[in-house]
């Protein structure tokens, strides 16, 4: 049979056309289900590195700030509390930090930080998971002549000191936890990221 009455270009021209809809409608499904696979921009700012500003934080003072839903602690510790510190080992379930999974190595040491006079914790007692409160004061009423500043866990009792180390005798088993966290200059201190990270 002649192909006399088809006009071939045109049919080239309209396969070629489909074709390239064909293409553009199937890429226009497929991104979105890729897209998909791909965390949320709150999942990844979730897991993502916090930069705190410690510049005007005065000593005694504590700042919380919020990484991976969890709050962490930087307090600026003065002199006189870092002294207090060497005085608690004897009350303290594990004074050395000896746990390795409660902080990184470059922590583990007496002030359980960096740099000793900023303390960097997650504000979660290791008991049951309750928020203890910053207690800066020396010997209150209610806790005690022998109290020289910390952390009180209002829901079960748990003390922690101002490296975050816990009492014995109290409900919480471990020291409160240190996140991973370099200083970035003198007065910031990037949460979540190790100082080999940029070795």
């Amino acid at each position: 049979m002649p192909d006399s009455g088809v006009n071939k270009a045109r049919r080239r021209f309209l396969t070629g056309a489909a074709t390239v809809v064909g293409g553009a409608g199937l890429a226009a499904a497929t991104i979105p289900f890729l897209a998909s696979f791909k965390p949320s921009a709150k999942a990844e700012a979730a897991g993502a590195p916090v930069e705190v500003d410690v510049s005007r934080l005065q000593p005694g003072q504590m700042v919380t700030v919020e990484w991976r839903g969890k709050p962490v602690w930087i307090v600026h510790r003065s002199d006189k509390m870092l002294g207090f510190l060497p005085e608690l080992d004897d009350r303290l379930r594990d004074p050395h930090s000896t746990r390795a999974d409660q902080q990184p190595d470059y922590a583990q040491n007496e002030y359980r930080s960096l740099r000793p006079e900023y303390m960097v914790m997650v504000g979660i007692c290791t008991h049951l998971g309750c928020a203890p409160t910053y207690r800066p004061e020396i010997a209150p009423a209610d806790l005690g002549e022998d109290w020289r500043g910390g952390f009180f866990c209002p829901c079960h009792g748990s003390r922690f000191d101002l490296a975050g180390r816990v009492y014995k005798g109290v409900p919480a088993p471990t020291n409160l936890e240190v996140p991973p966290y370099r200083f970035v200059t003198d007065s910031r201190i990037l949460i979540g990221e190790d100082p080999e990270a940029v070795s």
